[in-house]
């Protein structure tokens, strides 16, 4: 019996992956195509480096495309109802100290779909993450990173507000 992963995300995450999809079916599938006939003028394929480019590009589209319909198909959408404030689930906004550097970090809790570590949006699979998830307002947690061992103090949970 196999089973089906699930892609655990919150609505707002949801809704931007539609709207990623949506842009790469229509225009971007049309704008690679543009480029891959362009590229076929230029004459012999053999040795047609933008071509090879096309075709690249091309593959790189349509494998994000089928990834993205995976995710949507299996997605488990993380109401905001449903989150329990007083634990970290998929949905939350946490505050952490970093004991080490006496700073404190405010980090929102996401699916794989809407990891961006740049902008503070960490997956419920990323080290910090997964060492978050279901801990409260004062639990500790030592964290293995890439970086090292980091030790951080869960000081508030919120709930993510969407528009």
């Amino acid at each position: 019996m196999s089973t089906r992963q699930e892609f655990m995300m919150t609505r707002s995450e949801y809704d931007e992956l539609l709207k990623r999809q949506e842009f790469l079916l229509t225009e971007r599938r049309q704008e690679v195509a543009q480029n891959l006939q362009a590229a076929r003028s230029f004459g012999d394929l053999t040795e047609n480096a933008e071509y090879d480019d096309a075709k690249n590009e091309q593959a790189i589209l349509e494998a994000e495309i089928a990834s993205n319909e995976i995710k949507i198909i299996n997605a488990k959408i993380i109401e905001q109802k449903d989150i329990d404030e007083s634990r970290v689930h998929i949905g939350s906004i946490v505050t952490v100290l970093d004991r080490a550097f006496e700073e404190e970090t405010t980090y929102s809790i996401v699916g794989s779909a809407g990891s961006d570590p740049l902008s503070n949006k960490l997956s419920q699979e990323s080290p910090i993450g997964a060492a978050l998830l279901g801990k409260e307002v004062g639990d500790q947690v030592s964290v293995e990173t890439p970086g090292g061992l980091v030790e951080l103090e869960i000081r508030s949970i919120a709930v993510q507000q969407h528009g």
